[in-house]
């Protein structure tokens, strides 16, 4: 079994190809075919993750036992050049549910497919989106405009971001149905970033929900 400085030691076929360096970009695991199922992974290959906790609720069920309490986080994680994760997490702390939220949000990594943003633009460097897309959750959909440079990001402060933390500086957005939800209006705009990103797996990722965190 392969360890690293860390001390972690890969549990997956994919794990042990990062660790023993036969691959060593998130763009090569994210082609690779293999599923991300690890996310000391994504911490050897895209150091300094920064992350980003966009919605904080309590959520409430009822059990054989009784009513049981949660905290249920919806966390964005990204280096904000290109790589991008959403998920949500649950947990009887607060603590813990961002913990478990930011974890599979590593699972859930993609590339954004940026661009200049317009054709007159003349910046060499990726600050846009190389195309409109759009992503839906529950009602709310959003739309991602590329943008030339000086624009800005004309979005919301979730979907801001979001944007920021992928690498998007400058585009225009639209968003419909009930957006004060920041769950869906978060997941909506994630799930526009996956619909044009350029590197995926299986499936494009392997979809972790909220229910993997309990």
């Amino acid at each position: 079994m392969c360890a690293n400085h860390d001390g972690w030691e890969p549990q997956t076929r994919l794990g042990r190809k990062v660790a023993e360096g036969d691959i060593d970009t998130m763009a090569d695991a994210l082609n690779s075919g293999l599923p991300l199922k690890e996310p000391e992974l994504v911490d050897q290959l895209l150091p300094g993750l920064e992350d980003e906790v966009l919605d904080i609720n309590m959520v409430q069920r009822m059990t054989d036992s009784g009513r049981r309490v949660k905290f249920r986080c919806v966390v964005a994680i990204g280096n904000r050049d290109g790589y991008v994760g959403y998920a949500e997490g649950r947990d009887d702390q607060v603590g813990g549910a961002i913990q478990k939220a930011i974890d599979i949000a590593k699972l859930n990594m993609i590339q954004v497919n940026r661009g200049a943003g317009s054709w007159e633009d003349r910046s060499e460097r990726p600050h846009s989106l190389a195309r409109r897309t759009k992503g839906k959750a529950g009602s709310v959909e959003v739309e991602l405009i590329p943008a030339p440079t000086g624009l800005g990001l004309a979005a919301t402060d979730t979907v801001r971001k979001i944007l920021e933390l992928g690498g998007v500086e400058n585009a225009w957005t639209k968003s419909h149905g009930n957006t004060r939800t920041t769950l869906n209006l978060a997941k909506a705009t994630y799930n526009a970033l996956e619909n044009a990103a350029e590197s995926r797996g299986p499936r494009g990722r392997t979809d972790y929900s909220e229910e993997v965190a309990e």
